[in-house]
């Protein structure tokens, strides 16, 4: 964990950090040939860099790079253990301009500076390094066919990859894509969201210093018309990884269908429920779990537990002590380090978010939005089928809702559309198992609130997923072809004689 800095000495860095202007393409930066890009800083409103974002020539360009580089075989088919060695060489880089980059991320992002510095960026690392270490561990298969045949199971890499990024965790979830996708031998085109272009950028030129071939890392900023949907529609991209919400991922599919068939994952949104039972242990610790579940990251956060279903015998003890543990959380300049929320994103979002403040109804805690800053809100007495029960708001709002029992509770829970994360609490283990199961979401934790780790696939049902995982070996299925190499091992000749 990195020692946090001084909101001075963060500023001092803002004011020495160079800012990318233009896409990484065939590797180097090169401006784009769309419109104009502002990166605003969501804190303050003011304009950090402008991007010579990029269009459909863009992408019809960088996808022939991507392709020839794919096909080169400078990446594709070079040694597993050297495909490890290179992004380790990366991951040496990161750390080394780790700073550099968490301010660039809080600038670009509203992101807090302490979640930059202590969580995302040392993830992103630890990502990248676990996908390069299972490069050369992940054996092939052999199928049981007897003496006669040998039937050879093995991974080849997808070919083009197009990686579209959320801007809630920029720099994180561009480790999440590119780390299986290259470690898998394939050529990566990343679109990050237009609001947060920044460390994308940066990473691409830190990849070809530790060693990366031209072509196989390429970035290109712009908007969803404008770079997403070509991307989308490409006949030469073999494969789509998208993070954002489900309206835009429906986009996706039907770009897959209106183009190759290309095939796409999907990491989409989540209305996340938090269950607490009449006989959770430690509501101090379940609290702590409870606000982090909340409010982490402005609960700009897809996994975020935003819906507290609590059980009524132990309802009061329980929220006295949420509502004791939210005054902590202070609100304020990103780069100040003892601030725990940050800036929402943008306008546009900052109206959403105070669309749900403004809803007539009465916080038990917060409801105040100043500017681009929301404050930790908690709504009681939320019924199953209001808005707040409904709705991704993706902004620092808990939900709650009062239970009699735990079946009542699964029955809330299931209440969604969505079905990404949940979390359980309950000191009867097998209630809590049984409750785990029941619940129809990709990760359940119980008596915790998390996403697993880089082991543990990450992903969702319903509509918060489709086609595959982040995180995990699973990961690096969805960027690998199955190809069955049969050969026969009888002898015919024989064979004839005896007959």
């Amino acid at each position: 964990m990195s020692t946090l800095l001084t909101r001075e000495e963060y500023l001092a860095i803002a004011a020495d950090t160079a800012l990318p202007t233009g896409a990484f393409i065939d590797g180097k930066f090169q401006p784009g040939k769309g419109a104009k890009l502002d990166t605003v800083n969501p804190a303050t409103g003011e304009c950090l860099a402008t991007i010579n974002a990029c269009n459909n020539d863009d992408v019809d360009l960088a996808v022939a790079k991507a392709r020839e580089a794919f096909e080169h075989g400078s990446w594709s088919r070079l040694h597993p253990s050297m495909r490890k060695d290179t992004i380790i060489r990366l991951c040496k880089l990161i750390q080394r301009n780790r700073r550099e980059l968490a301010v660039m991320e809080s600038l670009d992002s509203g992101k807090p500076i302490r979640d930059c510095e202590e969580i995302d960026i040392p993830e992103s690392i630890h990502c990248l390094k676990w996908h390069a270490e299972l490069a050369d561990k992940l054996y092939d298969q052999s199928a049981p066919c007897g003496d006669d045949a040998m039937a050879v199971i093995t991974r080849e890499p997808i070919g083009v990859v197009g990686a579209v990024l959320p801007w809630n965790f920029p720099l994180l979830m561009l480790a999440w894509k590119i780390g299986p996708a290259l470690a898998t031998g394939n050529s990566v085109i990343v679109k990050p969201a237009e609001q947060t272009s920044l460390t994308a950028l940066r990473m691409a030129e830190l990849a070809m210093e530790a060693g990366l071939p031209r072509g196989v890392l390429q970035v290109l900023p712009g908007d969803g018309p404008s770079v997403g949907k070509p991307l989308g529609l490409h006949p030469d991209i073999d494969m789509i990884s998208f993070t954002g919400s489900t309206e835009t991922g429906r986009h996706f599919l039907r770009y897959a269908a209106d183009s190759n068939l290309k095939k796409v994952v999907l990491e989409c949104g989540g209305k996340n429920p938090a269950i607490v039972m009449d006989d959770a242990e430690d509501l101090d610790l379940v609290a702590g779990h409870i606000v982090n579940a909340a409010f982490w990251n402005m609960g700009e956060n897809c996994s975020a537990n935003s819906r507290l279903i609590v059980h009524k015998d132990i309802k009061d003890a329980l929220m006295e002590r949420i509502i004791a543990r939210t005054r902590d959380w202070k609100t304020g300049d990103p780069l100040d380090p003892g601030n725990h929320l940050g800036a929402l994103i943008d306008a546009e979002h900052c109206k959403k978010v105070a669309g749900y403040l403004g809803s007539g109804r009465t916080a038990i805690t917060g409801g105040n939005i100043d500017g681009a800053f929301a404050e930790p809100t908690i709504y009681d007495d939320v019924k199953p089928g209001d808005a707040l029960a409904t709705d991704e708001i993706f902004g620092p709002v808990l939900s709650v809702l009062t239970v009699a029992s735990i079946e009542q509770a699964i029955e809330i829970a299931n209440d969604t559309n969505y079905g990404l994360t949940a979390s359980v609490f309950s000191a009867n283990g097998k209630r809590a198992i049984r409750a785990a199961r029941a619940i129809r979401a990709g990760t359940v934790t119980i008596n915790c609130y998390g996403e697993g780790d880089i082991s543990t696939p990450f992903g969702g049902y319903k509509q918060s997923g489709f086609g595959g995982r982040d995180n995990g070996m699973h990961a690096h299925d969805q960027y690998t072809e199955l190809k069955t190499i049969w050969i026969d091992l009888s002898d015919n000749a024989a064979s004839e004689q005896v007959q």
